[in-house]
């Protein structure tokens, strides 16, 4: 485990109203972009130093990422990143590949034309940015595009479920050195999604999705294990891994 290098700045100052919702976003940041890699320490004195603060927003900031489960609390050391397992890499696919099957089918039935226009002008900026874009950009590029069909299906319940996994799926993703060996057909990818939707076909759209998630659950655990080991790892059963 390591702690944050006293000399880097890795935390700009801060000066605004809401310190603690600030602090939890820079956190956040921090994390998912792996400057605060699983199992580093969260060293309050510092952050706090370097962000021109007290250290009691840093402390409400982690207790806040503690009950989404992105921090974990250890008696009379403070505040650690948490580490991943492959078990909780599959938990975790499948809740997303359940919500956004779901997701993408009600879209089908409710999206507007206007909304349609926005997934389809996402998708154009993905593509063109994807090969010179850095992979933190490419990551929030790739989760918008699926958290606006889960807008678009008009569920607003189904939207807050699939947003509170964000965290974590960037954690995940992050977790991988060169998760995008190509960008530009990665991007590409999310197209049939997009044609099914136009279409408004709702097997098809499934089908597509599946696919997709499919593809990259496998690529990430692949990645994961070779890297990280099998940790944690459960039976297959029949739906994927």
């Amino acid at each position: 485990m390591t702690a944050t290098p006293a000399a880097s700045s890795t935390f700009e100052s801060v000066n605004v109203p809401d310190l603690v919702g600030v602090v939890e976003d820079r956190l956040t940041q921090a994390i998912v972009q792996g400057r605060l890699p699983p199992g580093s320490r969260v060293v309050e004195a510092e952050i706090a130093r370097q962000m021109a603060i007290s250290r009691a927003p840093v402390r409400e900031a982690s207790r806040r990422l503690e009950r989404q489960g992105i921090l974990v609390s250890k008696p009379r050391r403070g505040f650690f990143v948490r580490e991943m397992s492959v078990r909780e890499i599959d938990d975790l696919f499948q809740v997303r590949l359940s919500l956004e099957l779901t997701a993408v089918a009600a879209a089908c039935e409710h999206a507007d034309a206007a909304g349609m226009a926005r997934l389809s002008q996402l998708l154009d900026l993905m593509i063109a940015e994807a090969a010179d874009a850095p992979q933190h950009r490419r990551i929030e590029l790739d989760l918008s595009f699926h958290t606006l069909i889960c807008e678009l299906s008009g569920n607003a319940y189904l939207l807050r479920l699939f947003s509170s996994t964000q965290t974590e799926m960037r954690m995940i993703i992050s977790l991988i050195d060169n998760v995008y060996q190509d960008p530009e057909m990665v991007a590409a990818t999310h197209q049939p999604i997009l044609d099914a939707l136009t279409k408004r076909d709702v097997p098809a759209a499934q089908a597509c999705m599946k696919v997709h998630l499919d593809d990259a659950w496998e690529h990430v655990r692949n990645l994961f294990v070779s890297q990280h080991g099998a940790a944690g790892e459960k039976p297959r059963g029949s739906s994927k891994p």
